[in-house]
């Protein structure tokens, strides 16, 4: 596999919450929580207990044990962390968002193992298109799954970056599991809704595309430049990888 990330802090905020990093089997990236004291915390313990995989040859049901223990691991990490600032009441609402993909060995033979909580999502990347393979923990999403709103109506809606799950120092870390063969996922594109929320449906696909001269830094260069460009009002980040040989 080969891999490469882009991460920007925006136009608007002066501090980066989101946080990514690959190392196989295990790649990550998390979206602190935009706005609270401590989500640049929040998303860095995260994903330095998630990188702890590094290294590690894991079966599905091994990476989901291990995936679940690293956030357990995080969420005791955080709730110290709030405990040490507890005069600063904002602390208390600190967290962050996770999307992980670890490559698995299963008995079809090597897949990945995605697992996240909150917005950020995974993408399977194929050269037709990208496909969003996770489903976001949002009230839009929510809405969305009963009909109340339109794709239209979410882009605007008010509480658009409300999610309803989220690692933090309250609340128990409660991911949704997914594996994927991967030749369903030639490419896999995991972002922030820095990136999603702001680069169009038709617009990511196109930009993620696999092509024979796309390589994966210039994609994740090419998404975080095109959330920038339609305002950058959140933090962006782009991880990309590339499946070859």
């Amino acid at each position: 596999m080969t891999h490469a990330g882009a991460s920007h802090v925006g136009h608007v905020r002066t501090v980066n919450e989101d946080a990514w990093a690959a190392s196989s089997p295990v790649f990550v990236v998390a979206d602190g929580m935009g706005g609270h004291a401590g989500g640049d915390v929040a998303s860095r313990i995260a994903v330095e207990e998630l990188a702890r995989l590094a290294g590690r040859e894991l079966t599905p049901a091994g990476a989901r044990d291990a995936v679940l223990a690293a956030l357990v691991r995080a969420q005791a990490r955080l709730r110290a962390y709030v405990e040490r600032h507890s005069e600063d009441s904002r602390i208390w609402y600190a967290g962050t968002t996770v999307v992980v993909a670890v490559l698995v060995s299963g008995a079809d033979g090597p897949g990945w193992l995605l697992a996240h909580v909150g917005d950020s999502r995974a993408y399977a990347v194929e050269p037709s298109g990208a496909r969003q393979v996770t489903a976001d923990h949002s009230v839009v999403a929510q809405l969305l799954a009963r009909g109340e709103l339109t794709p239209e109506q979410a882009a605007v809606h008010p509480e658009r970056h409300v999610v309803t799950r989220a690692l933090s120092s309250r609340e128990v870390p409660e991911p949704d599991f997914l594996e994927l063969p991967l030749s369903a996922a030639p490419r896999l594109l995991l972002c922030t809704d820095g990136v999603s929320g702001l680069v169009g449906g038709e617009e990511l696909a196109v930009l993620a595309a696999l092509t024979a001269t796309s390589r994966p830094q210039e994609v994740a260069d090419a998404l975080v430049a095109a959330a920038l460009s339609a305002g950058g009002t959140d933090n962006a980040t782009a991880l990309v990888v590339d499946v070859v040989g």
